[in-house]
């Protein structure tokens, strides 16, 4: 009995394709050259020159795009900080959208309470305190330290032409703005740079697992876990630093508020906003607001501004061992020689927003160093 074996397909077609390639005639196409010779100092140069230029036109891109890149990163800072709050509301049985939108609904109507209570007041003292700020600066000649001093070196004569120079018949903001044009383009761009970040914090923090989850892809699977708990212990521990520091700063302002309505200090309402602002500032905010609100104070009688300076230095040493070290539990601590070099980095490159952001920047490297860097050397 006769036994068939399968046809060989595959060789007959490999077989075929021989015969139509070599059917097929060449194509003269040119001798091959020598391959170019890479240590050659012309092929150096050039290739020199091109990196050169293309690395001096990717920073002129990235400086034109600065200001986007500082929304960008003020954008994850705060959706860093709102993240523990929508963990609060993941963790109550809600969904990761409906925390978001909580998170950001809470939001948005302390800052419409705020702003319809606070605002109004605010902007009549403040609009008092650039009015009388000639008069405030001449009753500074009724301490007589201070008018022995401008008796010597001048000093609130030099202030007073200078605020005079600026305050020229309560036409301060067109002239802080350059014109009216400046005016309505400070005003553009700040609702403008407002709803930005808004919008951004809101897509930052609806989309943050998958962000996260999407780059650790890039890791090799073996790495991925070891990575992935980095990345989370980061996120967690910048957003602890900065809701922590927003609490720290609030309680500061509340502070100034209550005491100034005790003392009568002139213009509570504005300086509270002051020392709100200067509590985000690292190392020497408080220093700044401490300044401002004495000299205000100094403007009713050196009494009213010894207790504010008294009540101040004292608030801050209670803030700095009491007060920072509890809500500032789970944030990472950070040496103070850390601070001031990160803080000086900060302001020199980004300005004041550099300065905020520096510090839990730095907090993020230094846990990075902590657990990857310094045990690999250990081991070695």
């Amino acid at each position: 009995m006769a036994i068939f074996g399968k046809p060989k397909i595959g060789s007959k077609l490999s077989t075929l394709r021989q015969r139509k390639s070599s059917n097929k005639p060449n194509e003269d196409l040119g001798k091959k050259g020598k391959p170019v010779d890479t240590s050659h100092p012309f092929y150096f140069g050039f290739m020199v020159t091109t990196g050169a230029l293309l690395a001096f036109t990717v920073l002129q891109a990235l400086a034109s795009a600065s200001a986007v890149f500082i929304l960008i990163v003020i954008s994850l800072f705060l959706a860093a900080g709102l993240n523990p709050a929508v963990l609060f509301f993941q963790n109550r049985g809600l969904n990761r959208g409906a925390s978001v939108g909580a998170v950001m609904g809470l939001v948005l109507i302390f800052v419409g309470v705020f702003i319809a209570i606070a605002v109004p007041p605010l902007i009549d003292q403040g609009n008092q305190l650039i009015d009388n700020a000639p008069q405030l600066v001449k009753d500074l000649n009724n301490n007589a330290l201070i008018n022995d001093l401008n008796a010597r070196y001048g000093i609130v004569d030099s202030l007073q032409n200078k605020i005079d120079s600026v305050i020229k018949d309560g036409q301060f903001a067109i002239t802080a703005f350059g014109g009216v044009i400046g005016v309505g383009k400070a005003v553009v761009s700040g609702l403008v740079s407002a709803l930005t970040i808004l919008v951004l914090t809101l897509y930052f923090l609806a989309s943050l697992p998958q962000v996260v989850n999407i780059g650790l892809r890039f890791i090799s699977a073996s790495r991925r876990d070891r990575v992935s708990k980095l990345v989370n212990a980061i996120i967690i521990r910048v957003g602890a630093f900065v809701g922590g520091q927003a609490i720290i700063a609030a309680l500061a302002a509340l502070f100034i508020l209550i005491m100034g309505l005790i003392i009568s200090m002139p213009y509570s309402g504005p300086l509270a906003m002051v020392v709100l602002i200067c509590g985000f500032i690292p190392l020497i905010g408080h220093f700044i607001g401490m300044g401002i609100v004495t000299l205000v104070s100094l403007t009713k009688s050196p009494t009213t501004a010894i207790i504010a300076l008294s009540a101040y230095i004292i608030y801050v040493q209670i803030e700095n061992y009491v007060i920072t070290p509890k809500i500032m539990r789970k944030s990472l601590a950070i040496p103070g020689l850390v601070t001031i070099i990160a803080a000086l980095l900060g302001t020199s490159l980004l300005g004041l927003i550099g300065g905020l952001l520096a510090v839990p920047i730095a907090a993020a490297i230094l846990l990075i160093l902590d657990e990857v860097v310094f045990p690999r050397a250990q081991q070695s």
